[in-house]
């Protein structure tokens, strides 16, 4: 099947019977233009302003883990521990964009890779989260790999607080603002993977990780 000319078919018969000739296309394409580039939002609840406290809240009622720490050479500790009290391996997979971090002085045997299928846990960054609803959101790149939140069935996640956000669309602006457009590769992680089709019975770990745990870190990412 031809797609686009069935889209066209399918959409000519629509302006058929909306009685809008082949003259209005231009103009509701500019329409159409303009609308995106002035990306307006919806209606958006009220939010406190303490969107750490709010994020917080919400990742727990998503049966995500928390653990906060004041400085990032901190952190492979934090991490370290998590793992220890899980009885997990003390192993992982990172972004490479950790590397500066000292795994090994954590007791952490760390590779800089994509995960493969027997990689039990991964530790990564995250672009943002979101306070509304408690989500991390991934942005790809070449040292940012996709598979690395949705493959292991360990998944833990440093993220500062100072890349906290209030709403989904503000972490879309966040991305126009420092990526230039939004990602072809993004994902909003909200808690640990689970299903509830077989008898409405949750289950965790359906399509992705089983436990996701965050460290929360007080210094900005650019310290």
């Amino acid at each position: 099947m031809d797609t686009p000319l069935a889209r066209e078919r399918i959409l000519a018969r629509i302006r058929s019977r909306q009685a809008r000739g082949p003259g209005a296309r231009p103009a509701e394409e500019r329409e159409a233009r303009d609308w995106l580039r002035a990306h307006p939002r919806g209606p958006l609840p009220a939010l406190p302003a303490d969107l750490l406290g709010t994020f917080r809240q919400m990742a727990v009622r998503l049966q995500t883990t928390l653990d906060e720490v004041a400085l990032w050479r901190d952190a492979p500790a934090a991490v370290a521990r998590f793992l220890a009290a899980a009885g997990l391996p003390a192993r992982a997979v990172a972004y490479d964009t950790l590397r500066h971090l000292d795994w090994q002085g954590a007791g952490l045997d760390v590779e800089f890779r994509p995960p493969r299928d027997e990689d039990p846990n991964s530790v990564t960054g995250c672009f943002c989260a979101v306070a509304e609803t408690g989500s991390l959101v991934f942005a790809s790149s070449p040292g940012t790999w996709t598979s690395a939140h949705l493959l292991p069935e360990t998944h833990v996640v440093l993220l500062p607080v100072s890349r906290i956000v209030a709403c989904q669309e503000d972490a879309f602006d966040l991305m126009r603002r420092e990526l230039g457009e939004i990602p072809r590769g993004f994902n909003t992680v909200s808690g640990p993977s689970r299903t509830g089709d077989i008898e409405q019975t949750i289950v965790l770990g359906a399509h992705g990780p089983y436990r996701v745990h965050v460290v929360l870190v007080h210094q900005p990412a650019s310290a």
